[in-house]
C-alpha cells in the first residue's frame, strides 16, 4: 500500500493509492458520520493510521474497493498538491553509511552509525521548493537516502526482529549547509558541526509517499538515483549500505524507544557536491565513474533536485531565493526528459 497525504481545501488529508488515483478513505467510506469514532482516529493522520494497525489498513483497503464502484473519494494524483506523508516528530539520521561517500570527503573514524538528528519544522513537500538563505550557507547539498517509517513501539530492539517493527519506507533528501557542517583545521583534519548543517527550513524533504513492507520487498535492493537539473549526480543501489536497516532499526532503539511514526534516515552515497569540493576537505573519489556527472559546484537558485528510489517514487524540488517558494502538485514541475 502507497500512503500519501494531500490538500483537500485548506486541510490535510490521509489518502492511498488505486490505479494512480488518490483515494481518500474518509470520502470513499462515506464521510466522517458514516464513520465510528475509532475508524475516524485511525484516518484523522498518518501517524493516527500507523498507530491503528492492521485496523486502518482494513479500512483503507475497503475504501479502495468500495470507491471502484462508486467513484467516491477518488482524485488525480498527478494534479494534487502533496505534503510529506507524515510528519516526524524528529527524524533520527545515519551519516556515514555508504563507502563511497566516505571515500569522497574527510576521514571520520567510527565503529558505529554516525548519529544526528533533523527537527520537525525541516520536512518539507515532496514537490516544494528547496529555500536557498544566503545567511544560512553558500554551500547547499542534496543526499537522497532511503527512510524507514516505524510501524510499532520498541526498545533495544534485536535485529532479526527489526522488520517487524517497520511501517515501510520513503524517500528523504537530507539537505545540507555543508559549510556550517564541517570546518577544516589548518593540518587538514576537520571538525564537524551537524546540527546546524542538518538542521533549517526545508531542509528534509520526504515522499512522495510511505510504500508499506509488503509492498516493496526487500530494502537492501533499492536503485537510488539523484539528478540535479539534467545531470545523473548520484547512483548506487541500498545494497551497498554499511549499516542495513535491519542494524540502524537495532542501534536507534538502543537509544529511545522507538514509536509508530517514527522515522530513520539511512545516509546516502558518493556523487555529492562536498566531494568536489577541496575547501573542505572534497576528495573527487567519484572521478573514475564514468556513468554520473561530477558536481561542478553547490546548489543554486533555480536548479532542480530530483531524488529517486525504485520501489517508491521521485522528490523533485527547484532551488529559490528565500521569500519566493511555494507548494507544487507534481504536474507543476516538468519532469526528466
Amino acid at each position: 500500500m502507497r500512503i500519501y497525504n494531500y490538500k483537500k481545501g485548506t486541510a490535510r488529508r490521509l489518502a492511498v493509492e488505486d490505479e494512480k488515483e488518490l483515494v481518500d478513505p474518509i470520502d470513499a467510506l462515506g464521510g466522517q458520520r458514516k464513520l465510528t469514532a475509532r475508524d475516524r482516529g485511525a484516518l484523522a493522520d498518518t501517524i493516527s493510521f500507523i498507530e491503528s494497525g492492521e485496523r486502518g489498513l482494513k479500512l483503507a483497503r475497503k475504501a479502495i474497493r468500495e470507491s471502484r464502484g462508486s467513484g467516491k473519494g477518488r482524485r488525480s494524483l498527478d494534479r494534487a498538491t502533496l505534503f510529506a506523508p507524515l510528519e516526524p516528530a524528529v527524524i533520527l539520521c545515519s551519516g556515514e553509511n555508504y563507502w563511497d561517500h566516505r571515500d569522497e570527503k574527510p576521514a571520520v573514524e567510527g565503529k558505529e552509525p554516525e548519529f544526528f538528528i533533523k527537527l520537525q519544522q525541516c520536512a518539507n513537500g515532496p514537490y516544494d521548493d528547496i529555500v536557498y538563505e544566503p545567511k544560512i550557507t553558500g554551500k547547499l547539498d542534496y543526499e537522497t537516502e532511503l527512510a524507514i517509517v516505524i510501524g510499532k513501539d520498541g526498545r533495544h530492539i534485536a535485529k532479526r526482529d527489526a522488520m517487524k517493527h517497520i511501517f515501510g519506507f520513503t524517500v528523504m533528501n537530507d539537505v545540507t549547509a555543508r559549510d556550517r557542517q564541517v570546518k577544516m583545521r589548518p593540518d587538514g583534519t576537520s571538525q564537524y558541526a551537524l546540527g546546524p548543517g542538518k538542521n533549517f527550513d526545508t531542509s528534509a524533504p520526504l515522499g512522495p509517499c510511505i510504500v508499506t513492507t509488503d509492498e516493496l520487498g526487500n530494502p537492501q535492493k533499492l536503485a537510488l538515483r539523484t539528478w540535479v537539473n539534467d545531470e545523473l549526480r548520484q547512483s548506487n543501489t541500498t545494497a551497498m549500505m554499511i549499516w542495513n536497516v535491519r542494524e540502524l532499526v537495532h542501534f536507534f532503539s538502543g537509544f529511545v524507544t522507538l514509536k509508530p511514526g517514527s522515522v530513520i534516515s539511512t545516509g546516502t552515497p558518493g556523487g555529492t557536491a562536498w566531494g568536489t569540493d577541496p575547501e573542505l576537505g572534497g576528495r573527487g573519489a567519484q572521478t573514475e565513474r564514468e556513468d554520473i556527472a561530477l558536481a561542478g559546484g553547490y546548489l543554486k537558485v533555480g536548479d532542480v533536485v530530483t531524488c529517486e528510489i525504485e520501489g517508491i517514487g521521485r522528490l523533485r524540488a527547484r532551488v529559490v531565493l528565500s521569500g519566493h517558494s511555494r507548494r507544487k502538485t507534481s504536474a507543476s514541475i516538468k519532469p526528466l526528459q
